[in-house]
């Protein structure tokens, strides 16, 4: 939230202090590894802000013209946002950007345990000629989208009902755990415009409050009762600035829900779900209705136009939605007087053959009450249909190109970062890609992810490091082209390269056995920095071959792999988030759920809060486990190994004696029932076998020793009914499991943004990523080619 703030707050003096034709200038703290500051007001900011960063050693925004903001809190309590930009709008594609006019932050509070917060918000309205106030839910998903190459958050709108505003959703329907869950934006506009000249009556059904989201014609409302406008053009526009995108849902109460029923059938190409409580489903044939739009637009006929059940009866089915929510109170006041007849709506539906599922409750009301009691099966509702959405706009605009045929069979002439030395900065590099041979694949890798085994590699601690060579093997790519016989995967198909391959051949052994994952069929021509067929993809501009890493070598623009390296992802999955179950959180979860099959009520020791410890911890609370002991020396882990699930912190290094003994003695009375080393440290090894339950107790491997070390403790540890092992990418069959795990991502069971610390833009910002991993805070950092 600081970054967000930081990197795009101007204080509102700005726009009275300026002169004409000059331009703001934001500088920007530069001395954080990942330069998120800056790299996000480049971004947030075109050309109408001059975006510059200080020196490592300042801490403070320099006083430029006036204006001081003397530190990041300060700068973080900034009262305006603004975002300048000469192209159109992407949240509708009819509201310019540089024709809005600044936003106004209110208030900004966190409302989730894991930094979701609710801004509430006000701008000059272009629609409404009116300030219009709003809030808007983001998830802590956003600050990955924000920092993402063309990403962007998923929506759901609020319509509110009669006399209420957008404080009403925001404080007493309790949606906003749920939306944490989704990784889904609320947006909760007001119901009408407001203020002194703005039209009003006496009546809390007609006029300020009661905006019905519909443009009015009549007099003297169609000056400023432009709802429909507002919420369909100018309201998405706006909410765009905070990384919320064109893939949106859309649910309301009462006369909300009549808005966001009428507002999808009339345009269902522009939301991709929709559902309401208790809505005015058929207003021209019910009090409420008709005079809203006698008012507003002249004549009850006039409101066909805005009737749910008439929009459904004559133009639906709508094959957009294939169910569309409605939840209604059967103690509902209104619905025995008359004024919601959900029963046309269901009527409508039978005739045109609409999938349409009313839920009736008994004994609740038209109160906040009923919403908060059902609003999370609503955001759940709508999760599905806006993943799905999201899925098919990110495979729209996700592609190879056209291109792609006229460099199949011929080099390609790419960046990469080189590494050609143990213990050296990479070297950015132009580099040439030979064409796929027999069995491999070429593709383009689009996001890769940087895991503490090639920083091992880097640091000449691997005994088969070869230089120079290209690192990188967490990674999500596009197909590019193929070779010979290749019939799994074709041009244009999202791949995750898998370090460890899956040949799924009858003979092999390895491959046809539940017991183990590690494929042997291309071991040793990896271990040789070499392809299959022993020879080299890769070669630098003075034409000397560059050696393979781990088959995947993903620090380049383009690589080749083998077929059988390549598991194939739907194209739906960004492949920022897709690439993390290339090692690390795949290895994690699978030493979990395959390597140890931790079942529930089980207590686990986690040494090492990394990602793959984080992991771990992750698959431990999916699989049910009660105890969940976190173990790290650096205590600014211990948060977030407490939102996956740890319900026990311990700081190694404040401790007496042996961490084991710790555990085994003063945690618990014997014993976890499984530990895991999660740090490569062989003494951490051994506490964390030490540590494993007396009798029955498991240990798990899954950190790599440097080269030459080795393990040891008393086999009195292992007669006494321990057991110590050790797993490779987790258990997981490669080729077979990581498009499942996908899935579950996809779904939403398997959220992994947590992990995605840092993110930079571009090859030659590998070594800048190296740096953030070093850093002590970062658990992936994801460059985006």
């Amino acid at each position: 939230v600081l970054y967000l703030h930081l990197a795009i707050s101007i204080d509102q003096s700005i726009g009275r202090t300026l002169a004409p034709g000059s331009h703001p200038l934001l500088i920007c703290r530069s001395g954080t590894p990942d330069g998120r500051p800056v790299m996000l007001a480049r971004k947030l900011f075109t050309s109408s802000v001059l975006v510059a960063s200080l020196s490592p050693g300042v801490k403070a925004f320099a006083g430029i013209g006036g204006i001081r903001r003397p530190t990041r809190a300060a700068a973080a309590r900034s009262e305006i946002f603004r975002h300048y930009a000469s192209s159109t709008s992407p949240g509708s594609g009819k509201v310019p950007r540089n024709a809005l006019s600044p936003v106004r932050v209110l208030s900004s509070i966190s409302v989730t345990a894991n930094d979701g917060f609710l801004m509430r918000l006000r701008h000059k309205s272009a629609s409404t000629k009116t300030d219009m106030t709003f809030s808007l839910f983001l998830p802590s998903a956003h600050k990955t989208v924000l920092l993402s190459k063309g990403q962007s958050l998923p929506a759901l709108y609020w319509l509110s009902g009669l006399s209420c505003d957008d404080t009403n959703f925001a404080i007493k329907a309790s949606a906003f755990a749920a939306a944490e869950r989704e990784g889904i934006a609320l947006v909760i506009p007001d119901t009408s415009p407001r203020g002194d000249g703005v039209p009003n009556d006496d009546e809390y059904d007609l006029g300020q409050g009661a905006g019905f989201y519909l443009d009015a014609t009549e007099s003297p409302w169609s000056e400023n009762f432009k709802m429909y406008t507002y919420i369909t053009e100018e309201l998405p526009s706006v909410v765009s600035r905070y990384g919320v995108g064109d893939v949106k849902g859309i649910f309301g109460h009462s006369m909300g829900g009549h808005g966001a029923l009428t507002l999808a059938f009339r345009d269902p190409q522009s939301w991709a779900s929709v559902s309401a409580f208790a809505p005015i489903s058929n207003p021209t044939k019910c009090p409420w209705g008709e005079k809203a739009f006698k008012n507003y637009l002249g004549s009850v006929d006039a409101g066909k136009e805005h009737d749910a059940t008439l929009l459904l009866k004559f133009h639906g089915p709508f094959d957009e939605y294939d169910d569309i929510l409605i939840d209604q109170g059967l103690a509902d006041e209104f619905l025995e007087s008359g004024q919601l007849l959900p029963e046309n709506l269901e009527e409508a539906a039978n005739e045109v053959g609409q999938k349409l599922t009313v839920r009736r409750h008994e004994k609740f009301d038209h109160s906040y009450l009923f919403i908060s009691a059902f609003v999370d099966d609503h955001i759940k509702f709508h999760a599905k249909r806006l993943r799905k959405a999201q899925g098919m706009h990110i495979a729209s605009v996700t592609s190879i190109g056209d291109d792609a045929s006229e460099t199949a069979g011929k080099p390609i002439t790419c960046k990469a970062a080189v590494a050609r030395a143990p213990k050296q900065p990479l070297t950015l590099e132009t580099i040439t890609v030979d064409p796929p041979k027999a069995g491999e694949v070429r593709v383009k890798v689009v996001a890769n992810a940087l895991c503490h085994t090639d920083i091992y590699t880097l640091d000449g601690l691997d005994p088969e490091g070869l230089f120079p060579c290209i690192l990188g093997h967490e990674a999500g790519c596009i197909v590019e082209s193929v070779g010979e016989g290749v019939t799994s995967v074709a041009p244009g198909d999202h791949v995750i390269p898998c370090y460890t391959p899956q040949c799924a051949q009858p003979s092999c052994i390895f491959c046809q056995s539940p017991k183990t994952n590690l494929c042997p069929t291309i071991r040793s021509t990896q271990g040789q920095g070499v392809m299959p067929d022993g020879t080299k993809r890769f070669h630098d501009a003075e034409g000397n071959d560059i050696f393979h890493f781990m088959g995947c070598s993903t620090m380049s623009e383009y690589t080749v792999l083998s077929e059988i390296s390549c598991a194939k992802i739907p194209k739906e999955a960004p492949l920022e988030k897709a690439c993390l179950f290339g090692c690390g959180v795949s290895t994690g979860l699978g030493a979990v759920w395959n390597t140890c099959s931790v079942e529930a009520d089980s207590s686990i020791a986690v040494f090492g809060l990394g990602a793959v410890g984080l992991a771990v911890i992750q698959g431990a609370k999916m699989a049910g486990a009660s105890r969940i002991i976190a173990v790290d020396i650096n205590p600014t882990k211990f948060d977030m190994a407490m939102k996956l699930g740890a319900t026990d912190c311990v700081d190694s290094s404040k401790l007496d004696g042996p961490v084991q003994q710790h555990i085994a003695g003063k945690l618990t009375p014997w014993g976890v029932d499984y530990s895991f080393d999660c740090t490569g440290n062989v003494d951490v090894m051994r506490a964390a076998l030490e540590c494993a339950h007396r009798g029955w107790g498991t240990s798990c491997v899954i950190g790599v020793a440097a080269s030459g070390h080795e393990i040891s403790t008393r086999p009195f540890q292992l007669v006494t009914g321990r057991v110590w092992k050790g797993t490779a990418f987790g258990g997981f069959k490669s080729r077979t499991d990581v498009p499942k795990l996908v899935e579950r991502m996809l779904s939403g069971e398997l959220p992994v943004e947590h992990y995605i610390t840092h993110m930079f833009n571009g090859v030659d910002q590998t070594n800048q990523a190296i740096d953030a991993l070093h850093y002590g805070n970062c658990l992936r950092a994801v460059v985006q080619y």
